[in-house]
C-alpha cells in the first residue's frame, strides 16, 4: 500500500506575477513620462528611479523570505509601534511633508516615504499574532484586539488627513477578524464606520467635491469631473487592442496622474481592453495562488496572516480600479506593483516576501506530515508482518 503524494505548494507564482506586473508598469511609466523628462533633460529619470525601487524591493523580499517566521512574529509588535510612531511623525512640522493639503509623507533627510505603507505591513503581522493569542470571544473579542488596533493605527491618519488610508487599515483589520472570529461584529462596525465617513465627507469641502465628481462628473467637465472624464475617454480611445505603446494622447497632460493613480486608464488607451483584462487576470491568478496557500496553512496564525497580507495587496487594487472606472469615489490609492511610487512598491514586495516565507513554512509542514505518515505506515507493516 503506497501513500498518495501530496502536492507541495510552490512560491514562485507569488513573486513572478507581481514581477511581471511591475515590469509592465515600468514600461508604461516610460511611455507616459518620457515627454516630460525630455523637457528637464532626463528622458527616463522617473523610469530609472522606479527600476531602483524594484531592485530594493526584490532585495528586501529575499530578506523576508529568509527570515524565520517565529522571529517575524516576535518583532511584529515593535514593527507596528514604529509604524504608528512614524505615521504620527508626519504631523510634526519639519518631519512631515505637506503636499496637496495633507501631511502623508515623512522626510528623513536622505529619503522620503509614506508611513501608511509600513502600517499596512505591520498591522497584519501584529494583528495575526494578537488574534491567535487572544482567547476573548463575542464583542470583547472584537473590541480587543481587532477594533482597538485598527483605531490606534488609523487615528494619526485622520489628522493627516488620509481617508483612503483609514479605510484600508480598517479593511485589513475587519477582514482578519472575519476569518478568525466571524462576520457579526465587523458588519456592525462597518455600518458605524460608514456613518462616520459620510460625516467626514461633509465636513471637508474637497471630499464633498470628490463625491460630487463621482456622482456626476459631467456637471463640471473642466473642474472637479475633469480627471474622471479623461480616464473614461482613455478607455474609450483604446478600444479592443489599443492605439499602441507610446501613442496614447491622454499622457499629453490630458490625464492628470497618468503614471500614478490613473495608470490603468493609460494602459487601457495604449493596450486596449486586451491589456486591461491581462492586468486583471494577473491579479486573479495571484489571488487564487494565495487562496490555495491560505487553505493549506498549518496553523490559525498562518492562515490569519496569509489572509491579512492578501487583503493588504488586493484591497488597494480594487479601490484603484473602482475609482478610475467610476465605480466608487477616488481615494488616491495607487495600483499595486504597477503605479509609479517608491514606498508603496517597496512595501508591496515586503508583503510578497512574507507570503513566500509562509509558503515555505507550509511546504515544510507538508513534508514533515508526509514523513510522519511514512514512518507510521512502516511501523504498522512491521508489527502486522
Amino acid at each position: 500500500m503506497n501513500l498518495p503524494e501530496r502536492p507541495q505548494p510552490s512560491c514562485w507564482p507569488l513573486w513572478v506575477i507581481p514581477l511581471l506586473l511591475n515590469l509592465g508598469g515600468i514600461v508604461m511609466i516610460a511611455s507616459l513620462t518620457a515627454g516630460n523628462g525630455a523637457e528637464s533633460g532626463n528622458l527616463y529619470g522617473l523610469t530609472l528611479r522606479q527600476c531602483q525601487f524594484l531592485g530594493i524591493g526584490l532585495i528586501l523580499m529575499c530578506c523576508c523570505y529568509l527570515t524565520p517566521l517565529p522571529l517575524m512574529r516576535n518583532v511584529s509588535w515593535l514593527l507596528w509601534l514604529m509604524a504608528v510612531m512614524m505615521t504620527c511623525a508626519t504631523l510634526i512640522p519639519g518631519l512631515g511633508v505637506r503636499a496637496g493639503g495633507a501631511r502623508r509623507w515623512l522626510n528623513l533627510g536622505f529619503f522620503q516615504f509614506q508611513p501608511l505603507e509600513m502600517l499596512t505591513l505591520a498591522v497584519p503581522l501584529f494583528l495575526a499574532d494578537r488574534l491567535d493569542a487572544s482567547k476573548r470571544e463575542s464583542f470583547r473579542g472584537f473590541l480587543r484586539p481587532s477594533f482597538m488596533l485598527g483605531l490606534i493605527s488609523a487615528l494619526p491618519l485622520a489628522f493627516q488627513p488620509n481617508m483612503g488610508g483609514i479605510i484600508l487599515v480598517f479593511a485589513i483589520c475587519m477582514s482578519m477578524h472575519v476569518v478568525s472570529r466571524g462576520w457579526k461584529y465587523p458588519l456592525a462596525g462597518a455600518a458605524v464606520m460608514t456613518v462616520l465617513f459620510v460625516a467626514m465627507i461633509y465636513m471637508e469641502p474637497y471630499r464633498l467635491e470628490r463625491l460630487l465628481a463621482f456622482l456626476d462628473p459631467w456637471d463640471a467637465p473642466r473642474g472637479r469631473g475633469f480627471q474622471i472624464i479623461q480616464g473614461l475617454v482613455a478607455f474609450s480611445n483604446g478600444g479592443i487592442l489599443g492605439v499602441g505603446i507610446g501613442k496614447g494622447l491622454q499622457k499629453l497632460n490630458y490625464l492628470p496622474a497618468a503614471h500614478t493613480d490613473y495608470i490603468f486608464p493609460a494602459i487601457g488607451e495604449e493596450f486596449g481592453l486586451a491589456g486591461t483584462l491581462l492586468i486583471v487576470l494577473a491579479y486573479a491568478i495571484w489571488t487564487w495562488r494565495t487562496y490555495r496557500l491560505y487553505r493549506r496553512a498549518a496553523t490559525p496564525y498562518m492562515s490569519i496572516l496569509i489572509w491579512g497580507l492578501t487583503v493588504a495587496v488586493l484591497f488597494p487594487m480594487f479601490v484603484n480600479l473602482g475609482g478610475v472606472m467610476k465605480l466608487m469615489p477616488l481615494t488616491g490609492i495607487p495600483l499595486p506593483f504597477v503605479s509609479a511610487g517608491g514606498s508603496a512598491l517597496v512595501f508591496m514586495w515586503l508583503k510578497v516576501g512574507v507570503l513566500m516565507r509562509l509558503s515555505r513554512e507550509v511546504s515544510m509542514g507538508s513534508a514533515m506530515a508526509m514523513n510522519n505518515d511514512v514512518e507510521s505506515l512502516s511501523r504498522v507493516r512491521a508489527h502486522g508482518g
